[in-house]
């Protein structure tokens, strides 16, 4: 049976739970005692603020507590990007568990590590950041006084739908908000037991619905994906309980959950900065959304505004969410208010542009982002095609393939979009765009599509000395900037760094850095956008060389070899 300790005592609980039942609870005793070595190290470890990054959900458990009752300030980097770790320099003085250098539990510990005193609501505390989906990540700050608040408001208002043996399973990280609340803080607080792993795949989900009772953790990036061919019985049976989170989950996921799982997710809406909000069940509330126990809201100027003792002070907070009232003491979003960018003195509203792209049959999803090109700052759009613009893509004629749909897309934004706005650079996908563990798409992930430098490549030959691979040369490759305006071709210096690139994928050559000369080097016809060009390598082993063609329809572009030294200099 659970019992409801607040995570400030938890591993007091747990040290209690374990002095009761001995061989009772395996996973209880290993969390406590590895939260007491983790407590040891970082007890001698220099610094207040200490990064931890730990993919396993049980052991970063374990070094949070360990790092809270040692009395640091815990920071929680939501990635290991490079971009992520260099600012993150700027907001601590040491790093552990899976960054670089990270500091590790002790290993010369037995047992639960003696004492554990509460943790204090004031002086314990956490940071975190946005997600980063509308902007360079933001530092957040948290006492462990809201988060105590705020678990307790889910507990009040889900806990007692959920049984007292109930699994988690989670598709989510704990490096951010969501995960930290629903995967460690609260179960936590209600002794309940961890998830193991996130699990990123729906057959990791289906597979570990093997007995009852299962709440699963997500949110709408993994929802809105649910295969149809995949049999799911067994999740069927097992569900208990759906919790989603990250953004509104749109109604056709939200049935699809429904028919899959046999449970309408319980849609948690909030903010890094603000804790939880509100919560709804589209099979019982459709749109309407419910404040959670102790969230007071208004509306101020058409946005919603809210206070709780989830935010740092008493004071309301206003939301980027426009919001409306619905007469039954709930409220309905009503869009994000308008990003707004300038492009030469002009002010462009990206969330505009967004919605007219989705607005379009041929589009699902959209999202724009500012990128940076030979002509100044631009408009790129990364779109998620429906089925009629996927068929347009892959079609062939005069008004079908990749230039009629940038055109057909183009023509949708003329009425509503400045042509200074319209975008420059284009990725049309047919699945989902990239998310993090969060299920979110983040402003660096888009910036990454269109700073693609490496063509498509299908292997279509391999062998221990030779390969050969087709490559789709799409005009969003980041290559083009710059060579030359009009009349775009691949650089001979990018034609270069494709074949050092993409050989090692199949064959056993050297290292970059080991690279001596070019030999026979010849660059014999330009490759332009939207070309399908093959790539022919051969590795010489004797020579210490990897020859390699790069050819298409329209005849030679490039061959040479390349040398690289021997390992011994």
């Amino acid at each position: 049976m659970t019992e409801w300790t607040g995570f400030r005592g938890a591993m007091a609980a747990l040290a209690r739970r374990v002095a009761a039942q001995p061989d009772a609870d395996a996973d209880a005793a290993r969390l406590l005692a590895r939260a007491a070595a983790w407590r040891a190290a970082f007890a001698v470890a220099p610094g207040a603020r200490w990064a931890i990054h730990i993919e396993s959900t049980q052991e970063f458990a374990a070094a949070l507590f360990g790092a809270w009752h040692a009395g640091k300030h815990v920071v929680l980097p939501g990635d290991m990007r490079p971009d992520t770790l260099q600012s993150l320099r700027a907001h601590t003085d040491g790093w552990a568990g899976e960054l670089p250098d990270g500091l590790q539990p002790r290993q010369d510990l037995d047992g639960d590590g003696g004492d554990w005193p509460p943790l204090s609501p004031d002086d314990t505390g956490i940071t975190l950041f946005t997600s980063g989906s509308t902007g360079a990540p933001e530092a957040i700050h948290k006492r462990m006084a809201q988060l105590d608040a705020e678990t307790g408001a889910l507990q009040a208002a889900f806990g007692a739908q959920l049984p007292p043996d109930v699994r988690l399973l989670t598709t989510v990280s704990h490096q951010h908000i969501y995960g930290l609340l629903f995967c460690v803080l609260w179960p936590l607080a209600a002794g309940r037991a961890l998830p193991h792993a996130r699990l990123a795949f729906h057959e990791e989900v289906v597979a570990a619905c093997d007995s009852a009772p299962v709440v699963l953790v997500s949110s709408p990036a993994h929802l809105r994906r649910m295969p149809e061919s995949l049999d799911w019985s067994a999740a069927r049976a097992a569900v208990c309980a759906v919790f989603s989170s990250g953004g509104p989950l749109p109604p056709t996921a939200a049935d699809d959950a429904l028919r899959h799982l046999g449970q309408s997710p319980i849609e948690v809406f909030g903010s890094s900065e603000t804790g939880g909000i509100a919560w709804r069940q589209r099979a019982r509330q459709q749109d309407r959304w419910t404040a959670l126990p102790g969230v007071a809201w208004r509306l101020q100027d058409g946005f919603l505004a809210v206070r709780s003792a989830h935010l740092p002070t008493d004071d309301w907070h206003v939301c980027a969410d426009r919001a409306l009232a619905d007469g039954e003491q709930g409220f309905v979003l009503a869009g994000r208010a308008d990003r707004v960018a300038k492009i030469e003195e002009k002010r462009v509203s990206l969330t505009r542009i967004e919605q007219a792209l989705a607005a379009s049959p041929l589009v699902q999803d959209a999202r724009v982002v500012l990128v940076d090109l030979d002509v100044g700052t631009r408009v790129a759009a990364a779109v998620v095609l429906a089925e009629a613009g996927a068929a347009m893509l892959a079609g062939f004629g005069q008004d079908r393939g990749r230039p009629a749909l940038i055109a057909a897309l183009k023509a949708a934004l003329a009425d509503t979009v400045d042509p200074l706005a319209l975008p420059r650079r284009w990725h049309l996908a047919t699945e989902a765009l990239p998310c993090n563990a969060q299920g979110k798409t983040t402003e660096a992930m888009l910036r990454d599509l269109f700073r693609q430098t490496l063509p498509r490549a299908v292997w279509i030959e391999s062998s221990e000395s030779a390969a050969a691979a087709t490559l789709d040369v799409g005009e969003h490759l980041a290559i083009f900037d710059g060579h030359f305006p009009g009349t775009p071709i691949v650089p001979g210096v990018a034609q270069l760094d494709w074949v050092m690139a993409l050989a090692p994928q199949r064959l056993p050559v050297p290292a970059r850095e080991r690279f001596l000369r070019l030999d026979v080097l010849k660059f014999q016809g330009v490759i332009r956008p939207g070309s399908q060009v093959r790539l022919d390598l051969e590795w010489l082993p004797h020579k210490l060389a990897l020859a390699f063609r790069l050819t298409s329809a329209a005849g030679p572009h490039a061959s040479g070899r390349i040398v690289f030294r021997s390992e011994h200099g």
